[in-house]
């Protein structure tokens, strides 16, 4: 639960630093995928791989992973459907008994209706939220976080010693 909250407050102070807004929605689209895929999988890895090797906030990934597990849990009836009309398909069919008899692919259970249907749609949600997620970080951003930051109780606490302590003190240690 600690680790949860944390995750959480990081989350809401990565929105309000100047971090690209680029770098936090390709985070949330990234979240909606590892939430949508199954736990311990390629699928995981892979995306796990993309998150260090790109300049992806793994803060944002991870929290909205949580929060997309749920909805994929939600989601299941509509992700199995999916998934056993992408199977059942004839055109794609050679491919996946080419797929399933390789030595690593049939790790990532393409085979089951669940997970072939769960990787299908957050593959076609993830650009969509991520171009939703950074116009609702824009439009935050612009009205949100600069109407705080004008209010004379915003910047009677920042001239306080307390928060000059805080501010140093996240410098050093994060």
């Amino acid at each position: 639960m600690t680790f949860m909250l944390k995750q959480i407050f990081s989350l809401f102070k990565l929105l309000n630093s100047d971090t690209g807004h680029n770098q936090i929605a390709a985070g949330i689209a990234c979240g909606l995928i590892l939430g949508f895929a199954p736990v311990f999988s390629l699928q995981t890895t892979l995306v796990i791989f993309l998150l260090f090797f790109f300049r992806i906030q793994i803060g944002a990934a991870t929290v909205t992973a949580v929060f997309f597990k749920f909805i994929a849990w939600t989601l299941d009836p509509v992700s199995n459907s999916i998934g056993i009309m992408v199977l059942e398909m004839e055109v794609p069919r050679p491919t996946f008994e080419i797929l399933y008899n390789m030595p690593i692919v049939p790790l990532t259970r393409f085979y089951n209706s669940l997970v072939m249907g769960a990787g299908v749609l957050s593959i076609l949600l993830a650009p969509i939220v991520f171009f939703v997620s950074k116009a609702l970080i824009i439009k935050y951003r612009a009205m949100i976080v600069a109407r705080i930051k004008d209010t004379k109780s915003f910047k009677a606490m920042k001239a306080t010693a307390f928060y000059k302590w805080y501010a140093k003190y996240d410098e050093l240690y994060g």
